[in-house]
């Protein structure tokens, strides 16, 4: 009997549901997902949960870029460096960084994914932004509402634009305002478009082929 255990560690829900969906729909791997609240609950408790896998165990991180592409991969570096992983790259690898354990009876197989594609700045938002269909008149329609707005009216930070734009063009749906994970269920967000093939490809090369 596989014994084999995959665990995803991630940011948060929304992460939880998109990579859940995404996987499924694609036939990737099964896994289970273990959500932190935020980037610094994930950083702070990494070490202790790679301490803590069993060795039969392969587990994925997946954060977001955020704002420095290079900081918040070194602030993922750093501590698989200081718990031993040899050859940790300076920077992620573009298709997905995947790491063998310096002893396999003491630290599991360990992948990071940097949202949104491993290069740039960003989040879970900018990677969604690859869902939308090609060509999508309506999403012009989204990003111009968008930009349009009156600075005096704005309620959230540039930073936060991408979700703003994501759920604008779910609001504008035929069924308005599903969830991220039931968005792709529904095809609102492609998960076939060859800018996801790279997750997925990473997925399965981390967790293996769906059991």
């Amino acid at each position: 009997m596989n014994t084999l255990k995959n665990v995803l560690l991630v940011e948060g829900k929304d992460d939880e549901h998109v990579l859940k969906h995404v996987s499924r729909n694609r036939q990737g791997p099964r896994f289970d997902i273990t959500t932190h609240g935020g980037i610094q609950n994930l950083l702070q408790t990494l070490p202790v949960r790679l301490k803590a896998a069993a060795h039969n165990t392969n587990v994925g991180i997946v954060v977001d870029a955020d704002t420095d592409a290079s900081a918040r991969w070194d602030s993922v570096r750093d501590r698989l460096v200081d718990l031993g992983y040899p050859g940790v790259p300076a920077q992620p690898h573009p298709e997905g960084t995947i790491l063998e354990p310096p002893d396999k009876a003491l630290l599991p197989r360990v992948g990071v994914w940097m949202m949104p594609d491993n290069r740039s700045a960003g989040i879970l938002e900018d990677f969604l932004r690859f869902l939308v269909p090609a060509g999508s008149r309506l999403f012009e329609y989204v990003e111009n509402s968008v930009a349009r707005i009156p600075e005096s009216e704005l309620r959230f930070t540039p930073v936060n634009q991408p979700k703003a734009r994501i759920h604008t063009w779910l609001a504008w749906q035929k069924e308005p305002g599903k969830p991220l994970g039931l968005a792709i269920a529904a095809r609102y967000l492609d998960p076939d478009v060859p800018e996801a093939d790279a997750l997925v490809v990473w997925l399965k090369r981390l967790f293996g082929p769906e059991q």
